[in-house]
């Protein structure tokens, strides 16, 4: 490198380096714009320079990158198992402080119950009475001796279905019920509150709700069939609320039983003497109750037990701890005990219930197939709650389907695009059907529900299809080879016993009839406007190849005898205008009878009758106003062709696939015989 190429490195190099100084600087010693180009030069091989040897450095150090490489790979694993282990051993320092705090919580309030006694009854029957006072409407409830105060607070109550804020409320929790009372918006003196409700503790159950931002710090009461949710001042206040709740409702079941205890007399009492046969069944349910043995291992653990299942998506074994105890009391009696027991149970199978539900829901991850729901709905199903759980399923795999048809990309290519929406629309529908199918085995009741769900799945299909086939205004041909796809893909459901076709055509019919009505509409047009320029001459293809090409349309058209119409050279015995009617027409026929099916018999049927009437009405008009002889004799020639090759084909074709007589198109080629060749006849058509 030169010593003004050193010098600039140098310069470059420096920390203390400013572009625009430089080039400032630059610009003013400069003595014209061959002085920045020499400059510019010599910076772009410097540039030049710089990138090679660093290119060299990278293949020199090459061997050392890739060791760097897996050092750092290697340091990443050590640093992830690390942080793994360090989690592990922060969770189990939790656990131990989480426990010391709950020992060291238990002793302090066991002295501080030793050191201050709890407040008499008397107090709290006061101390509710002063509040009451302020409740509009609450006067008799102090009425009912022993009742007093154990909780009370404000809480904000929700709508169930829409989770919307409906009113600001204060509850009183007392010894035996629940009182729920509104804010008054016109304080009047001491008065605060409503009175709304009134609620005994044993005709509800409390439910957390777990929390989803905003909606956060709120629990349910369940009163059947009604609910209402309120939420907290904050969380912890939520925690006191449930928890003072649980253990107020089990005092009282615990207070309740004692006193059913103390009714029945402990001393030996004589057994009077009587006739009555029933005195003896009166004093079984007693010795039955104590032969209902409660007190083992695993029914006492049961709802704990539940409890833990649930927490860990064990679905399969909280089912199978519910049938266990089912086949265990299922010739027991119903005593006070196994009612309770029940009740424990009910609440847990309530909550297992809200699991599975939510695992079914479309608001789930939809990846997975119809497979993925097959553990949440088999659950549901050994819960004896079949007909929520098929609603659930083809509420996730409806989702599912509109899913999948809204992400798939739109192509430029219309057919593409429908071969693309078949393909994912039917086989989830054949995947959801043998799933269905599979779970639903034993529960036959549930397979109309699939059908109907069948329907409104082909009418989202149907939707998504037509906007992209018809209201698109794609050609004719393109339209039969979507439809034709479609019924294709259709039929594979029948390999399960499913035909939705007729269904299919149903919903189709509408825009397929529109659609010949449109192109019908078009070859007329086009018709009119060749007739209005037609000048009755031969047709002259120019080239050989051109005729050949033009045979083979027609063969391909069906017209197999048009070689009696070619003449010497390169000339046809017809007019540009037939021709090009022919070919039109012979193409609207086969397209139409692709989208065919006895919904649109008579629309296709009056399409050609109208198209052919148009060719036939400029036929007849020729042959009335012609008066020069060799033009006339060509006219009744074209004519001729009309009538005795095209006319045929087109009601053979149409008959042949459709298996019905073509009855229109018979009866106009009846009406419309031409006379035969005589230059000096005025006459046209019969």
């Amino acid at each position: 490198m030169s010593e003004t190429g050193n010098r600039l490195r140098k310069l470059l190099e420096s920390p203390n380096f400013d572009p625009q100084s430089y080039v400032k600087q630059l610009s003013q010693q400069s003595d014209g714009d061959r002085d920045l180009q020499e400059h510019r030069q010599k910076i772009q091989n410097l540039a030049d320079e710089t990138a090679q040897n660093l290119k060299k450095n990278v293949y020199k150090n090459y061997r050392q990158f890739i060791e760097t490489a897996k050092e750092i790979s290697y340091l990443e694993s050590e640093m992830y198992q690390l942080s793994h282990i360090l989690t592990e051993q922060k969770s189990i320092m939790e656990s131990i402080t989480q426990a010391l705090l709950s020992a060291d919580k238990d002793e302090t309030s066991k002295e501080m119950q030793a050191a201050f006694p709890k407040e008499t009854e008397e107090i709290k029957q006061r101390t509710l009475t002063s509040l009451l006072e302020k409740v509009e409407g609450a006067k008799n409830i102090m009425d009912t001796p022993g009742r007093h105060l154990i909780y009370n607070g404000d809480l904000a109550e929700f709508d169930v279905d829409n989770m919307s804020p409906i009113q600001r409320v204060h509850a009183f929790l007392m010894n035996d019920c629940l009182l729920i009372a509104t804010w008054l918006p016109n304080r009047r003196g001491a008065i605060k509150y409503k009175y709304n409700a009134l609620y005994d503790l044993e005709s509800f159950a409390v439910v957390n709700v777990k929390d989803n931002p905003p909606m956060k710090d709120m629990f349910k009461i369940l009163m059947f069939p009604d609910s209402r949710i309120f939420q907290a001042e904050n969380s912890k206040i939520k925690k006191e609320w449930l928890e003072i709740l649980d253990e107020t409702k089990k005092n009282k079941v615990s207070k309740d039983k004692n006193k059913q205890e103390e009714v029945v007399p402990t001393s030996p009492v004589r057994a009077e003497v009587s006739t009555n046969p029933f005195d003896v069944e009166e004093d079984e349910p007693t010795d039955v109750e104590e032969n209902v043995n409660l007190n083992l291992e695993w029914i006492q653990e049961l709802p704990e037990d539940l409890d833990v299942c649930i927490a860990q998506r064990d679905f399969e074994g909280a089912v199978d701890l519910l049938d266990k105890l089912n086949e265990y009391l299922k010739d027991q009696p119903v005593t006070p005990k196994v009612k309770e027991l029940r009740a424990k149970v009910e609440e847990r199978v309530r909550q297992l219930t809200e699991v599975l539900v939510f695992e079914l829901s479309p608001d789930r991850s939809l990846r997975g197939g119809p497979k993925a729901t097959r553990r949440a709905v088999s659950q549901l199903i050994r819960l004896g709650q079949s007909t929520k759980a098929c609603e659930l399923f083809l509420k996730n795999r409806a989702a599912a389907v509109q899913t999948a048809i809204r992400q798939l990309r739109i192509e430029g290519a219309t057919l593409l695009y429908i071969h693309k929406l078949c393909n994912i629309f039917f086989t989830s529908l054949l995947e959801t059907a043998k799933e269905f199918e599979m779970d639903f085995a034993g529960n036959t009741g549930c397979y109309s529900a699939f059908v109907v769900w069948s329907g409104s799945a082909i009418k989202m299909f149907v939707n998504a299809f037509s906007k992209q086939v018809f209201d698109s205004k794609e050609s004719l041909s393109t339209a039969a080879e979507c439809v034709k796809v479609a019924k294709e893909h259709c039929q594979q459901l029948t390999e399960i016993g499913l035909d939705l076709t007729f269904t299919l055509q149903s919903l189709l019919v509408k825009d397929i009839k529109a659609a010949l009505q449109s192109y019908k509409d078009i070859i007329i047009e086009a018709t009119k406007h060749r007739n209005s320029e037609e000048m009755w001459r031969r047709m002259n293809l120019m080239t050989p190849e051109a005729l050949s090409k033009l045979k083979d349309e027609m063969r391909s058209c069906g017209i197999s005898s048009f070689d009696q119409y070619t003449g010497e050279d390169c000339w046809v015995n017809l007019s540009y205008t037939m021709v090009a009617f022919t070919k039109q027409m012979m193409s609207f026929l086969e397209e139409g009878l692709k989208l065919y099916f006895p919904e649109l018999h008579m629309v296709l049927l009056e399409s050609l009758r109208e198209i052919i009437l148009v060719a036939v009405q400029h036929v007849d008009y020729s042959l009335r106003c012609e008066q020069d002889p060799e033009k006339k004799s060509f006219v009744i020639q074209n004519a001729t062709f009309l009538h005795d090759t095209v006319l045929p084909v087109v009601e053979f074709r149409f008959e042949e696939s459709v298996g019905k007589p073509a009855k229109q198109l018979h009866d106009l080629r009846k009406s419309s015989r031409p006379v035969r060749i005589n230059p000096e006849s005025t006459t046209s058509l019969v």
